[in-house]
């Protein structure tokens, strides 16, 4: 990159900066992210790690490497290291997982970082700061094995496993919605007799272009094009001061990054503007909550096979067997799905909350819902997520459960009942911890962390949600930062 020109004042010439660190434009960003992303699918992983060394070994102005992962319950963890020490030490990056609540015990506190070389992204400089690019790892054990509460790495070992197995590819995207409120830290400082302050009173088509919350929609979505999203359409939601950022179709695991990049960059984004992006479910009673609804589909031979012309809704046998099987494990698989306290607020039948465990093309209170589609956008529509799930856990557990659950078996002498979702966290504990399937698919050490974390937040909050939103379902919240309140219980 070539030298920046000093500025020349009279005659004299001004000092060069003492600081300078890469900054892309954003157009150029776009193109940089987009082809790493191709990059990914058509090379080797030895070819990719050497590709990206060389770049990062010749490119002077980078200073960082941001390293990514993310715990059990959902937490998105960095950790920046110098680029020489990073280039140097990429076999023996560690870290203490015991300092992590609910991620590893004190006498197995050493785990290391394996650096995932498919997913390096260029930050825009405005939003992360000049000179950085961020990288997701996949958690080691000290001996070098794969640590079974990461489930990102069980999931890429997952879908790797279906296409060699099965020869076939699960597609994935999400639609995660959120809202902004006024004021920087807004979560940890929340007051349950004030509540959040909505920082618009438009929804959905009613926002003007200038007002707070389209400006910070386009900021985070120049962000997201620039760090090679794809991005499909961003807009406003339904309640006030909602939006929703959406981003095309790709496979398990990079969708379940983009989700954890997608929250991170519409936080940062808030932050700059002076306000709180939040992913609470349902952070204000009598308006719709956020869900993060996760559309799914399979391919084989390039072919989607959860299509099939003249099918029940146009959907393959295939499909209505994933859907069947899903619907028959939807209580077990509903602490996964709502993983707080405040999610529960959500499944309320009065703001079109898909509580009912069902399916159907129009209905929105139903659990999954079927799009209109055609040969290539056939597809399921998981609806009863909130944004605040761990998205690797939570597409990993959904493909399982899918494949390898017992289809539900309709009773042809007994009358049609609506079945619902657990009304509250305590219940859904409860069926989660008479599921064999869950300790099945999770296995026996991460089963036992995810439902102690999970019991651990419950017994410091109501049982009864009632109609305000409670102090406590906010602030130890897992993806509410406030160490300082967890550490005095």
């Amino acid at each position: 990159m070539p030298k920046a020109p000093t500025k020349t004042i009279g005659t004299e010439s001004a000092p060069a900066p003492l600081k300078k660190f890469l900054e892309i434009p954003y157009d150029k960003l776009e193109e940089m992210n987009t082809q790493a992303a191709d990059d990914a699918k058509k090379l080797s992983p030895a070819a990719l790690e050497k590709k990206h060394r060389e770049y990062l070994e010749g490119e002077k102005l980078i200073k960082a490497v941001t390293l990514c992962f993310t715990d059990i319950e959902g937490r998105f963890h960095m950790l920046d290291y110098d680029k020489r020490y990073f280039l140097g030490s990429t076999d023996n990056l560690t870290f203490d997982g015991s300092s992590i609540r609910g991620f590893s015990a004190q006498q197995e506190s050493d785990l290391r970082l394996a650096v995932d070389w498919t997913s390096i992204m260029w930050l825009p400089a405005d939003v992360f700061g000049p000179g950085k690019v961020i990288i997701f790892a996949s958690v080691k054990d000290r001996d070098g094995n794969s640590y079974a509460s990461d489930f990102r790495v069980r999931l890429k070992d997952y879908a790797e496993g279906l296409q060699k197995e099965r020869g076939s590819s699960a597609t994935v995207a999400g639609e995660v919605e959120g809202f902004l409120v006024a004021g920087v830290n807004a979560e940890q400082e929340y007051d349950k007799t004030v509540g959040f302050r909505l920082i618009s009173t438009g929804g959905y088509f009613n926002a003007l272009p200038l007002d707070p919350l389209k400006k910070f929609i386009d900021a985070a979505a120049e962000a997201q094009r620039a760090m090679g999203f794809r991005n499909e359409k961003d807009h406003p939601e339904v309640a006030p001061s909602q939006f929703e950022l959406n981003f095309s179709y790709t496979d398990p695991v990079r969708a379940a990054d983009l989700i954890q990049l997608y929250k991170l960059v519409c936080r940062q984004v808030a932050a700059t503007m002076g306000m709180t992006a939040t992913f609470l479910p349902k952070p204000i009673s009598g308006i719709n909550g956020s869900g993060m609804h996760l559309n799914i589909s399979f391919t084989k031979d390039g072919k989607n096979i959860f299509y099939e012309k003249g099918g029940k809704s146009g959907l393959s046998s295939f499909a209505w067997g994933f859907i069947t099987r899903t619907l028959n494990h939807a209580s077990e698989l509903s602490l996964i799905l709502n993983s707080s306290v405040n999610a529960y607020r959500r499944l309320d039948p009065h703001f079109e909350a898909p509580n009912q465990i069902k399916v159907s093309d129009v209905d929105r209170g139903a659990m999954i819902r079927i799009p209109a589609g055609n040969e290539k956008s056939a597809r399921i529509e998981i609806r009863s997520v909130g944004p605040d799930a761990n998205p690797y856990l939570a597409i990993f557990t959904l493909l399982r459960t899918g494949l390898e659950g017992k289809p539900l078996q309709k009773d042809e002498k007994k009358r049609d009942r609506i079945r619902v979702l657990p009304g509250n966290i305590q219940d859904a504990i409860r069926i989660f911890k008479g599921s064999d399937l869950m300790k099945k698919l999770l296995g026996d050490a991460p089963y036992e962390k995810y439902m102690s974390s999970k019991q651990t937040t419950a017994d410091r909050s109501a049982v009864e949600l009632g109609t305000i939103v409670k102090s406590a379902e906010v602030h130890f919240h897992h993806e509410v930062t406030n160490q300082v309140l967890w550490s005095k219980f």
